[in-house]
């Protein structure tokens, strides 16, 4: 006998993605009490408090263990109604995923639409930076992740996706505003850089391979990176002027502008390069970011298609490992 009651399951996690009990207990067609006592029965039977009642309601760490099962058990459900040909089971199929931006605008999209359309999946994405998109399959909110760690998280499997090339660029107008005297660490810390967010270090990353950076008096040296494309420790250049702009798009117009300097996939920047729209500071000087899938270690069908579909385009679109 399961430990845990499918019902509760479902519940559970259609509590976590509503955000409340009664927004649940609507998409359940069932009644708010009914959702709190199906909560309550889990929880005895977990035998620790799985959800924070906060607004909207969060996973605790047991909690986030429990939101997994449930997830995995209702596409387990989904898949096999579908094998035996179920009525009203074969629509309705919705896979979360975590992405980080470069990759929807580069080559993601192009993977999604390459999936047999007779399977009727749907896509729930979620665009998070390549570092932290495992937090998102730890936490059972997402089945699969492109990701930027070879390691690969519990109960999950990973592969190569392929190599995400990055090219340090800027607007002729800037160049020579701003870099008169040629591209170095030291003049690219003083002039104005363009991040996507808060969470991008890529910039500040790429400085650390041009050499040391004088501030005053004192030198400060480059720090390492892992295989992961994070610096092993803090860098030790301090951060320019910057800008944000959290939007792929807007992001490169902002280069383009000539707002400040920033790193753009080799794809996106290709014709503006050729163009003379952009020029390249450091020819020949790339910064490469290696992408991995990860996924869930469940047999289902769709999941599987979608994955070898994925690696497929990633093939080729992006360069070796």
């Amino acid at each position: 006998m399961s430990r845990f009651a499918a019902e509760q399951l479902e519940t559970f996690a259609a509590v976590l993605s509503e955000g409340t009990l009664d927004a649940a207990a609507r998409t359940l067609h069932i009644t708010p009490s009914a959702v709190s006592q199906r909560l309550k029965s889990l929880e005895h039977a977990a035998g620790r408090v799985l959800l924070q009642r906060s607004n909207p309601v969060r996973a605790t760490e047991a909690g986030e263990v429990v939101l997994r099962l449930a997830r995995q058990s209702a596409q387990l459900e989904l898949d096999a109604a579908t094998a035996l040909g179920l009525p009203g089971e074969k629509s309705g199929q919705n896979l979360p995923l975590v992405v980080n931006a470069d990759s929807l605008a580069v080559w993601f999209l192009k993977a999604l639409a390459r999936v047999p359309r007779e399977l009727q999946v749907t896509f729930d994405i979620h665009r998070d930076d390549e570092q932290h998109s495992t937090d998102l399959l730890r936490s059972g909110t997402v089945m699969a992740a492109v990701t930027a760690t070879p390691h690969a998280v519990q109960g999950c499997s990973v592969q190569g996706l392929g190599v995400m090339r990055y090219l340090p660029v800027a607007s002729p107008n800037f160049v020579a505003h701003w870099l008169p005297d040629g591209v170095n660490a030291q003049s690219l810390t003083a002039a104005p850089a363009v991040d996507y967010d808060r969470k991008d270090k890529y910039q500040q990353q790429f400085l650390t391979t041009l050499g040391p950076v004088t501030v005053g008096s004192v030198t400060l040296e480059s720090e390492g990176q892992t295989d992961t494309g994070e610096s092993a420790q803090a860098p030790a250049q301090p951060a320019g002027p910057r800008h944000h702009v959290p939007a792929t798009q807007d992001f490169a117009d902002a280069i383009r502008l000539g707002l400040g300097w920033g790193l753009i996939p080799e794809q996106q920047c290709g014709p503006d390069l050729a163009n003379g729209t952009l020029v390249e500071l450091r020819p020949g000087h790339v910064f490469d970011v290696p992408l991995y899938w990860q996924r869930w270690r469940i047999s289902s069908t769709v999941l599987d298609i979608l994955s070898e579909t994925v690696r497929q385009t990633a093939a080729e679109i992006l360069r070796p490992i």
